[in-house]
C-alpha cells in the first residue's frame, strides 16, 4: 500500500468490501490494485491460470481458474476479509455472482470501472512481453462500451474510477473531512498516554530504564499526561496474568521524579483495592511529591478473578456502587482544610485528616465507566470528569446523557476518552506496523480496526471528530512504540 499522491482525490472505502475490477485488458488493472491493496487481498484471474495451468497467459485454463477464485472470493468474504477481484469483469453474470456474494455476507461492493483511452490499452498492450492478440483486445473494447453503459444500475455499492483510494477501518470513515476542518478552524484537545503494559524487552531488570525512556519520550512528544491502569496483575483483555505488572501508585511516584509536566494517575483506580481514606493519603503525597500534578481517577472495579487470587471480598455491584459514592464524597473532604467527620453509606471516617494537604487547590476526579443511568449521573454529581470508551456513535450518546445529567445537577462535567491507537506516517508505514504486530492468526484487517491502525491525518481526523462530540482529552494507549513519533505530529496539529 502507498500513500496518497499530493493533489490527487483519494476515495475511502468502506471496511471490509468486496472490490470488484472491470475494464478491457491493458486498461491499468493490476497496477492499480497493487499500488493501493496488499497482494494477499487481490484475488486475480491470471496468477491463478497459472495455479490450475501452465502460465497466466493460459486461457485453456481459464474454467478452472474462476472455479477456483470463485471459492477464494466465498470463502474470504465469509471471513469477512477485504478482496479485491483483478479480472477483466466483462461478464455480466460473474459481476452479479460477485454482487449478491458481498449483499449475503453483508459487505459493501464497490466496482472500479477502468476507462482507459483505447489507443492507450494497445500502446500498453504492444509493449507486453506477451501480448493480447490484436483482434481479442478489439473485441474487449467494444463489450467494454457497452458495460460501462450498464455498470452503475447493476446494483454495486458504488461505482468509482480508479482513484486514489484510502482502505482505512470504520473509525476513520469521515476522517478526512475532519482533518480538513482542523487544519481549517483548529480546535484544542488534551492528549493522555495510557501505560496498559510493562513489556522490557529483557524483563524486571529493565523495567525501571525502559519506564523512564517511555514517559520521556511521551513528554517530549506532547503528551499532557501519564496513566497506569490500576490493578496487581495483567488483565486478559492486554496479556497474560503472570507477565510483569507494576502497582500503579508505586510507578506513578517513580514517573513523578522521571517527567516535569505531565499530569499522572490511573485510569481508574478500583475503589474495592484499598481503604478510602489511605487511597486520599496517597493520592495526595503523590500530587506534593509531583509538584501538584496528581489526578485522581476512579471506577467501580470489575475483575473479579484479581479480588479472588488476592483474597479481596468482591461485592455486589450495588454495594460497589454505594462504596464510590461514598468514595466521591469523602476525598475531596481528606484533601481539604481542617479535620472534618464523615459518614456515609459505608464508610465512617472520624477524622478526614491528611497533611501535607495536595499542591493543587482541587485535585481532579476523573470518573471511569460508561454507565448512563448511575456512573455518569454520578460523574454530574460530583467528577470532574468522565471517561468512556467507544466509536464515535457511542461517544456521542454518552455526551448527550452526560449533559442531561449534569443540566440536572447544575454542574459542568468534561468527557474523557479511552481507545488504542496504531499510528503511521503515511499507509506503507500503518500496513508495516500491522503486519509487525498482528498476533498469529489474526487477519491484518481484523487487527488494525481493534487497534485504530490509521495515518497520521486519519487520527487527526478521528480526534476531531471526537472533540466536536465534546471529548476534551483523549488518552491512548499506543499499540507499538515505533507510533510515538507520528503520534507528536497528531498532538501538534490541536495546539
Amino acid at each position: 500500500m502507498t500513500g496518497p499522491v499530493p493533489d490527487v482525490e483519494t476515495v475511502d472505502l468502506p471496511q471490509p468490501c468486496l472490490v470488484v475490477l472491470a475494464g478491457p485488458g491493458a486498461s491499468g488493472k493490476s497496477t492499480w490494485a497493487a499500488e493501493h491493496f496488499a497482494a494477499d487481498q487481490i484475488v486475480s484471474s491470471d496468477r491463478l491460470r497459472a495455479v490450475a495451468g501452465a502460465a497466466p497467459d493460459n486461457l485453456g485454463a481459464s474454467d478452472d481458474a474462476f472455479v477456483l477464485l470463485d471459492q477464494i472470493v466465498r470463502m474470504r468474504l465469509g471471513r469477512r476479509l477485504t478482496t479485491v477481484v483483478d479480472t477483466l469483469g466483462l461478464d455480466a453474470t460473474r459481476r452479479a455472482r460477485w454482487i449478491e456474494l458481498a449483499r449475503v455476507h453483508d459487505l459493501p461492493c464497490v466496482a472500479v470501472a477502468f476507462d482507459t483511452p483505447p489507443a492507450l490499452c494497445r500502446d500498453r498492450n504492444r509493449g507486453r512481453p506477451r501480448p493480447i492478440p490484436a483482434d481479442v483486445l478489439t473485441r474487449q473494447l467494444r463489450t467494454w462500451a457497452g458495460v460501462r453503459t450498464g455498470l452503475d444500475d447493476e446494483g454495486f455499492t458504488r461505482v468509482l474510477a480508479p482513484v486514489h483510494v484510502s482502505t482505512a477501518g470504520p473509525a476513520f470513515t469521515g476522517a478526512r473531512a475532519a482533518a480538513a476542518r482542523q487544519r481549517q478552524e483548529p480546535t484544542g484537545l488534551r492528549f493522555g498516554l495510557h501505560l496498559s503494559s510493562f513489556d522490557a524487552p529483557s524483563g524486571a531488570p529493565e523495567l525501571r530504564a525502559w519506564l523512564r525512556r517511555r514517559a520521556v519520550a511521551a513528554e517530549g512528544a506532547g503528551f499532557d499526561a501519564l496513566y497506569v491502569m490500576d490493578h496487581f496483575r495483567q488483565v486478559p483483555q492486554v496479556g497474560r496474568a503472570w507477565d510483569d505488572f507494576l502497582e500503579s501508585y508505586t510507578t506513578l511516584a517513580y514517573l513523578a521524579a522521571c517527567t516535569q509536566r505531565v499530569r499522572l494517575g490511573t485510569l481508574v483506580t478500583g475503589i474495592t483495592y484499598r481503604n478510602v481514606a489511605h487511597l486520599g493519603k496517597i493520592v495526595a503525597t503523590l500530587d506534593v511529591l509531583s509538584g501538584g500534578r496528581a489526578v485522581c481517577g476512579l471506577g467501580l472495579g470489575w475483575f473479579a478473578a484479581e479480588h479472588t487470587a488476592f483474597g479481596w471480598p468482591f461485592p455486589p455491584v450495588t454495594e460497589r456502587y454505594d462504596l464510590l459514592e461514598d468514595a466521591l464524597q469523602l476525598l475531596p473532604l481528606m484533601w481539604g482544610p481542617g479535620s472534618p467527620a464523615y459518614r456515609g453509606r459505608l464508610l465512617d471516617v472520624p477524622e478526614a485528616v491528611c497533611y501535607p494537604r495536595p499542591l493543587q487547590e482541587h485535585v481532579p476526579i476523573i470518573l471511569g465507566g460508561g454507565g448512563e443511568r448511575r456512573t455518569l449521573r454520578l460523574a454530574a454529581q460530583y467528577a470532574d470528569a468522565a471517561n468512556v470508551m467507544g466509536d464515535l456513535a457511542t461517544v456521542r450518546r454518552k455526551a448527550a446523557v452526560l449533559r442531561a445529567h449534569c443540566a440536572e445537577t447544575g454542574r459542568d462535567v468534561a468527557l474523557t476518552h479511552l481507545s488504542t491507537v496504531l499510528v503511521g506516517s503515511d499507509e506503507r508505514h500503518v500496513a508495516e506496523l500491522v503486519d509487525a504486530g498482528r498476533p498469529r492468526g489474526q487477519g491484518p484487517d481484523a487487527y488494525a480496526a481493534s487497534v485504530n491502525a490509521g495515518t497520521v491525518q486519519e487520527h487527526i481526523g478521528r480526534f476531531r471528530e471526537l472533540a466536536e462530540a465534546g471529548v476534551s482529552e483523549v488518552m491512548v494507549r499506543v499499540a507499538d512504540p515505533r507510533s510515538l513519533a507520528p503520534m507528536a505530529e497528531v498532538i501538534a496539529a490541536f495546539r
